[in-house]
């Protein structure tokens, strides 16, 4: 089925508004406590339960929209309503933290057995955003198993050792711009490999 395209300002606000909303409402709510069944839920596991369905109603009607979901939106979601049920269900906020620890983890994991294999699964997921020669892929593979690997190791020293506020900034702000920063830094890749005639 072919991709139909939506502006980029409503795709970006279908991809992070889930995000933004967990941001706000956990800053708004942090500090309280609610009684719900007979037990005791701090905020941030209540700001978890709404942010699942949020998360998958943001992806459906991304997909509606545009008929079409990146294998990596779909783990990510796989995972948040795994990750995210697991902390509702025993009330245990560890859960949804290390829920980007997996997801990074994995994807380097993934992306480091292909390199194992000579191959560039990295192309094979997003060759059509961008056109590289084939050693291009695989500089950019390299570079991006690693750099996954170095945030999930983040996520697990930043959940652990610091408090939930420091964490929920780390997973609002400094991992999202660590990803767009690492892309934004790969311009010498880009242009030496593409494949693409300059006009």
């Amino acid at each position: 089925m072919q991709e139909r395209q939506v502006h980029p300002a409503l795709k970006l606000g279908l991809e992070l508004g889930p995000v933004l909303a967990f941001f706000v409402a956990y800053v708004w709510l942090r500090d309280q406590s609610y009684i719900v069944g007979g037990t005791e839920y701090e905020a941030f596991i209540l700001i978890t339960a709404a942010f699942v369905p949020l998360m998958a109603l943001s992806m459906g009607v991304l997909w509606a929209l545009t008929r079409r979901l990146s294998r990596m939106q779909v783990v990510t979601l796989a995972l948040v309503v795994v990750f995210g049920g697991l902390t509702v269900w025993l009330n245990d906020e560890r859960f949804f933290k290390i829920k980007p620890t997996i997801i990074y983890a994995m994807f380097a994991a993934v992306l480091g057995l292909g390199l194992l294999r000579g191959q560039s699964w990295l192309q094979f997921v997003m060759e059509g955003m961008m056109p590289l020669k084939p050693e291009g892929w695989m500089i950019l593979t390299r570079r991006l198993a690693l750099f996954f690997a170095v945030l999930a190791v983040s996520n697990e020293v930043v959940w652990r050792l610091m408090s939930t506020d420091a964490w929920v900034n780390f997973k609002t702000f400094v991992l999202p711009a660590a990803l767009f920063g690492f892309f934004m830094t790969q311009g010498k890749v880009f242009e030496r490999y593409s494949t693409e005639k300059p006009d």
